[in-house]
Parts: structure tokens; sequence; C-alpha cells
């Protein structure tokens, strides 16, 4: 059985406070784009489940792959889940705030659920992904919504963006999640992203706020570089998602122009619809 994981932007992220557990409660709007990996995944006679990879190089060791954790946690409910093959081809930038291996992970949950006939509820599915990953539970959902708690706690989001493109640019620039985390002084009193978000995009450029964008763009110029770049190209809105390093622009549909970054960065173009 294959499937297509794919990834999201956050519209405004708003870091609350910090938690007892070690997490921080947040506020974001979480937008899935249609920019997916592949996951296959089928049944095997060997004694042991395996993992293959293509695409992008994932540079990390098997123990630490999403996929394979997504397997076992389900495994030690359900042995019934026979010994499996598992591959995944890799399209989507990791490390760069798409939250493409939190997909993975999500992703990985839901076919197993579909393929074994496991029955598993979408709040026992968000759950199982919570204990993943903050990102994970958004992609069981997989539709736009206004997220707190840890990302855990959604309802959605009557947002159209249909009406724009999306541009996605990445310099190849890793930025490390607790180190960003660590960056960052919490604050409560703000306008709410879930109102922000349903006034006109022409209005976000000067409410819609990334806690992380100060940050990540003081330490990595470039990321700043590319934000501004994307709006003197005409983007109604830019903004980094996550705790970056990719940026994503919005523009009038059929209205992208020539962009000139270097080679080596990750662009894509994508068509957005009504969510």
């Amino acid at each position: 059985m294959i499937v297509f994981p794919n990834c999201k932007i956050n519209l405004g992220l708003h870091i609350l406070r910090k938690r007892t557990d070690g997490f921080h409660d947040l506020e974001t709007v979480f937008y899935p784009v249609p920019l997916t990996d592949a996951l296959e995944i089928i049944r095997t006679e060997e004694d042991r489940t395996t993992f293959s990879h293509s695409g992008i190089e994932l540079n990390i060791a098997p123990s630490e792959n999403i996929c394979l954790k997504a397997v076992e946690m389900l495994r030690e409910d359900f042995p019934q889940i026979p010994q499996l093959k598992i591959h995944l081809h890799k399209v989507i930038p990791h490390g760069a705030g798409l939250g493409g291996g939190s997909a993975d992970g999500a992703f990985t949950l839901k076919l197993l659920n579909r393929q074994f006939y496991l029955e598993l509820s979408e709040e026992q599915l968000i759950a199982y992904a919570l204990r993943l990953g903050s990102d994970c539970p958004f992609f069981i959902r997989n539709r736009a919504c206004f997220a707190t708690g840890r990302g855990e706690k959604m309802r959605d989001v009557a947002l159209d963006l249909s009406g724009y493109d999306l541009v996605l640019v990445n310099p190849r620039i890793h930025v490390n999640t607790g180190w960003a985390f660590s960056q960052i002084r919490p604050t409560e009193e703000r306008p709410s992203l879930e109102d922000i978000v349903l006034q006109p995009v022409s209005v976000w450029k000067e409410q819609l706020r990334n806690d992380f964008e100060p940050v990540v763009m003081a330490a990595h110029p470039e990321v700043r570089s590319i934000r501004d770049a994307l709006y003197d190209a005409g983007a109604q809105f830019a903004a980094m998602s996550g705790t970056g390093s990719t940026v994503f622009a919005l523009f009038e549909k059929n209205n992208i122009p020539q962009l000139d970054f270097p080679e080596d960065y990750f662009i894509a173009k994508l068509p957005l619809g009504k969510n």
C-alpha cells in the first residue's frame, strides 16, 4: 500500500508559555501543502521489519527513523501487526519547518490503521501521533486548523487560499529545533492567530507573526534575504514556516514571476485549493 505524506506551512506561530513537562504551549494555524513524499508499506515473510529510502538523503540512524518508531509504538498495543518492508521516497526537505518527517510518521500510523483493520478513531490516532512529535497530530487531521497545546488541540478553520499559488524556498540550512526554542521568550497576551488569518491576506504582513523569525533570521541572514526578495517580487504574504529555514510566499493565482535564487536552493511552486 502506498500513501503520499504531504507537508504543511504555519500561518503564524506564537510560543505562549513553557510547560512543566519541558514542552511549550503554542498557537498556530496549520495549512496543508501539496508537496509530498511517497511511503510504501508491505507485509514481508522476513523475520524483521526493514526500512529503505530514496530521494533526499536522511542522514539519521535507522533507530531514529520516525516511520519505524510509529510501527513499533503501534505494535506494542497491536502485536498482530506483522513484519513489514517499508520504503520512503523523500522529496520534502527535512529540518526545514515543513513537517515532512512528522507527516511520514503520522501517515505511517494512518496506513497501518487502514491496512490491518485496527479501527482506531481519529482522536486515538492523534494521541499516538503526539507521542511521535508535536507536529504529528496535525497530519492525522490534515486540513486547515487552528492548533493550541503542543499542536494537538485543533479546530477547523474555514480558510480559502484557492486564489493564490504558493512558493517554497529553502536555502538548505538545517535549523535545530531545540536551539530555536531555547532562544524564545514566551509571551501570552497577543491577538489570536485564528482571528488574523480570517482577515484578508492583504493585512497579514502587518499582523501575522512567527516568533522564530527574528531569531533564525539573526543567525541566518539568508532567510531574511529570501523573505525580502519574495516581497520584492510581488508576494502578497511571505514568512518563515515553523522553526525554519523554509520561507513560503503567497502570489496571486497564475502570477508567480521569474525568481532568482542560488541554484542549490530548494524551490517549489504549488497551487493551493480551498481547505
